[in-house]
């Protein structure tokens, strides 16, 4: 069953991933929030392994939207999360936050979000396979990846499932 699953939510995320050569799957789950499914995402790297943000990269996070969420809901909910981390600062979460309004969208059902965390550090957004725009700051990309990839993540069952082939 496990595998009909995997290889059914495999057939969504077809975009980013087809369209970077040499990157494979690491894992891939989907977030939940109360009763509403809200996303599926995939983590891709080089080797299909997920090392830590030095030694896997490029690394691409692709989430597939299966609700419509206004950018508005969608930064401050990206904020809330910087901000139960704790590892940054209330200035780089305001600066962080005003970038990513001037390049993230309104997100509709089916619609794909893809972050690459480039070997230079840099995090390349991609919408409905578009570029859409970079964030230089060498901080921002441990900052966003850790939403999902940290230990202390607020979504832990779909961070095993990022991180862990099976």
């Amino acid at each position: 069953m496990h595998k009909l699953v995997v290889s059914l939510l495999a057939l969504g995320f077809s975009g980013m991933v087809a369209s970077m050569p040499g990157l494979t799957t690491v894992g891939e789950g989907s977030y939940r929030y109360l009763l509403w499914q809200l996303y599926d995402a995939r983590l891709a790297s080089p080797d299909g392994v997920f090392s830590g943000y030095q030694q896997s990269n490029p690394l691409l996070l692709e989430l597939t939207y299966k609700r419509d969420i206004s950018k508005k809901q969608f930064i401050d909910a990206t904020v809330e999360q910087w901000q139960k981390l704790g590892n940054s600062s209330e200035q780089q979460q305001m600066a962080w936050a005003a970038t990513l309004s001037e390049l993230w969208r309104d997100v509709k059902k089916g619609d794909r979000l893809a972050a690459l965390l480039t070997e230079q550090g840099q995090v390349q957004f991609y919408f409905n396979d578009t570029d859409i725009g970079t964030v230089d700051d060498k901080d921002f990309a441990p900052a966003f990846f850790d939403i999902w990839l940290h230990p202390d993540t607020t979504a832990p069952k779909l961070r095993r499932q990022l991180i862990t082939a099976e």
